[in-house]
């Protein structure tokens, strides 16, 4: 593909330069757009210039080369986006102390670009972020008002299109996704993003090195619908896999009573074509920027329409409870945490991440920690940005599993990175002081782990 305007190509503009601005601004000039990155964060913008991605996704930095002459980034919203045909907003929308999604950034970037707006232009403003309910209409107001203000008399359609993007494999979720979802009063505005999405929806792009198409991939749906629909698919979508965790994380409890194997129950239950098998994998439980901000934004909006949320909080609960669970189950077999040595084995919430957003591990290192025992910690990829999140706390970070486990009373199988697969498990074993494995996902083989002289604790097994 060639840096040059095509009849197909598109002057898109991202506002939000987050995981999902820029996942989404670096695959749509991979696709042939033409792409500008606005931000306000000025040191991510000097890293971006050189090149240097500051987040990490597998293969983000790759694509963002193969479409580097098509791609550029500003501070200056009102520069790049008054010449736009499609501007995204996708700010963050943090959590509110009652559980709720702060809408402010989203309210204030429609403002901005309301006021770069041009006279007799049409534009396509596309809600990415993840937003309450009704968010749509708000964006629709402050643009409105903001244009009246101006007396600009620019066409705008507004557009609330949801994000898929699993963190470790995103770039994969937006080239080949299962469906698109689009949701819009204005027809038009629809019809601007089935252009755009076009060589997704076609699948007539050439596939990036690295990220072949699946052999049996068939051509993704567009779902228009209108916009509170949309927002809500994203919701419901991500409180159900979350519910689908919990619910095996709360049959795995019931598992470990009866004698039954809770790996052997998933894969009973994931062959039915009703249930399927993905997310049925006990464990720790969920963490990341997602699940918890999404079920607790759910569960936030019932209470201010009067609706009971049961299904949605007890997921929560069981998930946070799964973490106490674990902890109790090292403290029954140590006789009791305090001084003991306990070594982690990952950090981040997933494998391929250096995300630490309610991680589950943090979680378990804070119950032990209160309980009094001294942390030892090791990740692939998440060192550097746990040194900064537990700055002051009495944490040792090691940089080989092997060297954490001298002397120590447990090792927690946290994060199931597949480096640690390949662990000798017997020479591990050798180090410890008392050999108890922990493990938090069911990673290794039991009879395995305890033919090389450990005490070994799975999740439901």
């Amino acid at each position: 593909m060639g840096d040059e305007m095509t009849d197909s190509s598109m002057r898109l503009a991202v506002v939000g330069s987050g995981y999902v601005g820029l996942t989404t601004g670096v695959a749509l000039a991979f696709l042939g757009h033409h792409v500008v990155c606005v931000d306000k964060d000025t040191n991510k913008l000097s890293l971006l210039r050189d090149g240097i991605c500051p987040i990490h996704e597998p293969g983000l930095v790759t694509m963002m080369r193969c479409a580097w002459t098509r791609m550029s980034f500003s501070s200056q919203l009102g520069d790049e986006v008054s010449g736009a045909e499609v501007i995204f907003i996708a700010v963050g929308t943090p959590s509110c102390s009652d559980g709720s999604a702060d809408t402010g950034y989203v309210e204030e970037a429609a403002r901005e670009i309301a006021l770069a707006m041009r006279d007799g232009r049409s534009y396509t403003i596309v809600v990415k972020s993840t937003v309450p309910l009704g968010c749509n209409r708000r964006v629709v107001h402050v643009i409105q008002q903001t244009l009246l203000q101006r007396k600009c008399h620019a066409v705008v359609h507004v557009v609330s299109n949801p994000e898929f993007l699993s963190e470790a494999q995103a770039l994969r979720d937006f080239l080949y996704p299962d469906r698109i979802v689009v949701g819009s009063s204005s027809p038009e505005g629809i019809e601007v993003l089935r252009r755009m999405y076009a060589p997704v929806l076609e699948q007539t792009f050439d596939p990036p090195e690295g990220l072949a198409r699946p052999a049996s991939y068939c051509l993704p749906a567009l779902i228009s619908t209108d916009p509170v629909s949309a927002e809500m698919i994203k919701y419901a979508s991500n409180a159900f896999l979350a519910s689908k965790v919990s619910f095996i994380n709360e049959m795995a409890c019931l598992c470990e009573k009866v004698g039954a194997d809770v790996c052997d129950v998933a894969r009973g239950m994931g062959l039915d074509p009703r249930i399927g098998p993905r997310f049925l994998l006990a464990g720790a439980g969920w963490g990341g920027s997602c699940f918890p901000k999404d079920t607790a934004a759910l569960i936030a909006l019932g209470q201010e329409l009067d609706i009971e949320m049961p299904m949605v909080s007890a997921s929560r609960s069981v998930n946070f409870r799964q973490r106490l669970r674990l902890v109790q189950r090292l403290q029954d077999v140590l006789k009791g945490v305090r001084g003991r040595v306990i070594c982690l084995l990952g950090l981040a919430f997933k494998p391929g991440t250096d995300d630490l957003r309610e991680a589950p591990a943090l979680e378990i290192m804070h119950i032990l920690l209160k309980r009094g025992a001294h942390i030892r910690v090791h990740d692939p990829m998440a060192l550097q940005s746990a040194r900064q999140v537990l700055c002051g706390l009495d944490v040792q970070f090691c940089e080989d599993p092997y060297s954490m486990a001298e002397g120590a009373d447990s090792l927690v199988l946290v994060t199931e990175w597949p480096q640690y697969r390949e662990l000798d498990l017997s020479c591990l074993a050798k180090k410890m002081r008392t050999p108890v494995l922990l493990d938090g996902r069911n990673m290794f083989d039991p009879r395995k782990a305890r033919e090389a002289g450990w005490t070994y604790l799975g999740v439901g097994r």
